[in-house]
């Protein structure tokens, strides 16, 4: 019965910010590794950010000093901060929990 649902994708312009939430019901991130991937068409899934019930973070080095993972416990909500978004950017972005659980995915278009 766990569901996990992203959202904030969209288009936006290289330089520019989006943030996305993955929500969870049926269990806590507070208690669980959390990740984000992305996948654009024609290559694999890549691994971007990870924050664990410690709270310690790890990225991407293509991301990293631009995007922020963060956890809010009381919403049981995880988000992805990007920043100077890049059109290599683009992909759609999932999060996963517990190494096992997927949300649906949320398109994120950077034009340039």
């Amino acid at each position: 019965q766990v569901r996990l649902v992203e959202s904030g994708g969209g288009l936006v312009q290289a330089g520019g910010s989006l943030r996305l939430s993955c929500v969870a019901s049926g269990r806590t991130f507070s208690t669980h590794t959390t990740e984000w991937f992305r996948q654009a068409p024609g290559k694999e899934r890549e691994l971007v950010a990870q924050i664990t019930s410690a709270g310690n973070t790890n990225y991407a080095v293509s991301v990293k000093e631009r995007f922020t993972i963060s956890r809010d416990n009381a919403k049981n909500t995880v988000y992805l901060q990007m920043n100077s978004l890049k059109p290599e950017d683009t992909a759609v972005y999932y999060c996963r929990a517990g190494f096992s659980f997927w949300g649906q995915g949320t398109q994120v278009t950077v034009s340039s």
